[in-house]
């Protein structure tokens, strides 16, 4: 399974854990890079991550977010497809980040996008693929918690 990590997931770990849906949203987040890194699953990464992580004000957060792109399986380049692609998706109503985020998990052929954007979240709800979810979602899917019949 290929999954795309928005760069708000990135930064979950490093909000105000003291409240609840932060820290579970970070939980969830922490286990879906563990199974990136025991290649249970495949990271999608871009230019775009690239980017928007480059003007993070935090040098200790970028850098580590950054480490990421390494493991990731592909490298999406916000070509003139993935532009063409984010175009059509902010016309829907999508902030610029966002539409390019999402253009490019579909670039990468990513199964799941995953984010803590509620507005993405909502507006996106209907997209079969990638299909668009929260953290805590996402790992059910990769889980298959509703699937064993328990």
């Amino acid at each position: 399974m290929r999954i795309y990590l928005d760069l708000c997931c990135f930064n979950r770990p490093y909000d105000d854990q003291t409240q609840v849906r932060i820290h579970l949203e970070t939980e969830a987040i922490i286990l879906l890079q563990e199974k990136v890194k025991r290649s249970e699953c495949e990271l999608i990464w871009s230019s775009t991550l690239d980017f928007e992580n480059a003007n993070n004000p935090y040098q200790e957060h970028r850098l580590a977010i950054q480490q990421w792109r390494r493991l990731a399986c592909t490298v999406v380049i916000a070509e003139p497809s993935v532009i063409g692609r984010a175009r059509e998706l902010a016309a829907s109503g999508l902030g610029q980040y966002d539409a390019l985020h999402l253009a490019s998990a579909i670039a990468g052929d990513a199964n799941l996008f995953v984010t803590t954007d509620d507005r993405l979240l909502r507006k996106m709800s209907s997209l079969d693929k990638p299909r668009v979810l929260p953290p805590i979602n996402a790992l059910a899917i990769l889980e298959n918690w509703y699937d064993n019949g328990n």
